[in-house]
């Protein structure tokens, strides 16, 4: 039977790592871990995007639908305190659904409030292209119309504000009959 060596220079030897061993694996992990803290943050600040984009997209529905049961004019506009419209800032700031009585895509005292949104967390902003920048409206047969009566359609880009030159953003695109859809893209800038 063969014994393990017995001599204190052999015992030394089998102790442990040296101090260059530690400092170069602690080196690589932290090189790793700086990595996949980077990598998954890009992956949440996307998830959250997507939350956020559903959120929006199911309130769309509901504002289709509504109009559609109702047979009557349902509007959805941007909204900064939660009880009127506003024609500034962007849809961030959160949003209403309301019964449009008067087909004006404001909300007046007397008309009935659906659905209110909060603002969105810090960091993420909504903008809407010239037909959608303050509201958007469905007639009772479920299709989009401006308050002038003309039909609307325009598209929503949710983004989160970045430094980069190029940062990820959906976009709901509403057709001219009213049915919204998500698309994955890229803005060049997000402020």
């Amino acid at each position: 039977m063969n014994k393990p060596p017995t001599t204190p220079q052999a015992r030394r030897a089998s102790r442990g790592f040296s101090l260059a061993e530690v400092m170069v694996t602690l080196a690589v992990l932290a090189t790793l871990l700086t990595l996949a803290i980077a990598g998954w943050s890009a992956v949440a600040t996307s998830m959250k995007l997507t939350a956020l984009t559903n959120t929006m997209l199911t309130q769309l529905h509901t504002a289709r639908s509504e109009a559609i049961k109702r047979n009557a004019r349902v509007a959805m506009c941007k909204s900064a305190d939660g009880v009127t419209c506003t024609g500034s800032g962007g849809w961030e700031q959160g949003w209403l659904v309301f019964h449009d009585a008067n087909n004006s895509g404001t909300r007046e005292p007397q008309e009935t409030l659906i659905y209110q949104i909060a603002a969105l967390p810090a960091g993420f902003r909504v903008s809407g292209n010239l037909s959608v920048a303050k509201y958007v409206s469905f007639a009772g047969n479920g299709g989009t119309l401006l308050a002038s009566g003309a039909f609307q359609a325009g598209t929503l880009t949710l983004c989160k504000v970045t430094d980069a030159a190029v940062a990820e953003a959906r976009q709901i695109v509403i057709n001219a009959v009213g049915r919204p859809r998500v698309k994955k893209t890229t803005v060049d800038f997000c402020a």
